[in-house]
């Protein structure tokens, strides 16, 4: 198991080259925030954007749209239940992130497969939160694209059968290369398991367990990849910095709120891009 380090997520988030345009830093879709959980979908979004994502849209029930709006205006927003609108967009972006808020009714389980049924195999999808146990207790067939899963222990183990107890690194590689998708297996000490490596994060603690946290990793993640070349790096870079900001941050805070951690986004980026 590799540690990430600080020298990994300089490689990765670089200097942007000064003829560019919204365009060069990727097009993401992200999906959720039903009616009783749009602040989940809002944090998504909004670390998306403050992680330099160039074009972010939201998907989300119009319940949440003023919220949206008045807390992020850089992003779109469509309603997730108008599934021609929801198809049109996801043609239109490289990276999808599907699961904050989004429930697992019988709404939320026909965006997911309208989701599957649609994506390419070129595009990039992070399925998070509501998306993983929707996949579990429906025993979906994955689509053929770049799938990354963000569960934490217990949503790993009703996705992966293994009981958390048993999530040993040898069990947990088993699962991902039959799943055949990248998996950040959220834990004190997160693990990131890919085709080609198992990667251990050393940092994070206590000061980090408050809800959205998993919200704003999956928003991170999400923006990442959809504007950096190589997955796997993009993957690791974002897990690692929204701990290295949570760490930051609880020097001197007893409890770190997400919101606290997008804020600090831009600003932990830019000081990566100067090493």
């Amino acid at each position: 198991m590799k540690v990430i380090t600080q020298t990994m997520v300089a490689a990765t988030i670089k200097k942007r080259a000064v003829e560019t345009h919204k365009g060069s830093f990727g097009k993401l879709l992200v999906i959720g925030g039903n009616a009783q959980y749009g602040g989940a979908i809002i944090l998504t979004s909004s670390a998306a954007v403050y992680s330099g994502c160039g074009l972010v849209t939201t998907a989300t029930h119009p319940t949440n749209f003023a919220s949206l709006h008045a807390r992020l205006p850089e992003t779109m927003v469509i309603d997730f239940q108008e599934n021609e609108a929801l198809i049109k967009m996801i043609k239109n972006v490289n990276t999808v992130v599907i699961g904050p808020g989004l429930g697992e009714d019988s709404v939320a389980l026909k965006i997911l497969h309208t989701i599957f049924q649609t994506i390419q195999t070129s595009q990039h999808l992070i399925i998070d939160g509501s998306a993983i146990d929707l996949v579990a207790t429906h025993n979906l067939k994955l689509p053929d694209v770049k799938v990354i899963f963000t569960p934490h222990q217990m949503e790993w183990q009703r996705l992966s059968t293994i009981p958390i107890s048993d999530q040993t690194e040898n069990k947990n590689k088993l699962t991902q290369h039959k799943l055949h998708a990248t998996v950040v297996l959220k834990k004190h000490h997160t693990e990131i398991y890919t085709d080609q490596s198992v990667y251990q994060l050393q940092l994070g603690g206590p000061a980090m367990a408050t809800g959205g946290m998993g919200d704003t990793l999956a928003g991170m993640i999400g923006a990442f990849v959809a504007q950096f070349p190589d997955q796997e790096a993009a993957v690791i870079s974002a897990t690692y910095l929204h701990s290295f900001i949570a760490d930051n941050l609880a020097e001197s805070q007893y409890v770190v709120l997400p919101h606290q951690i997008i804020n600090q986004i831009p600003q932990a980026m830019s000081q990566f891009a100067r090493k």
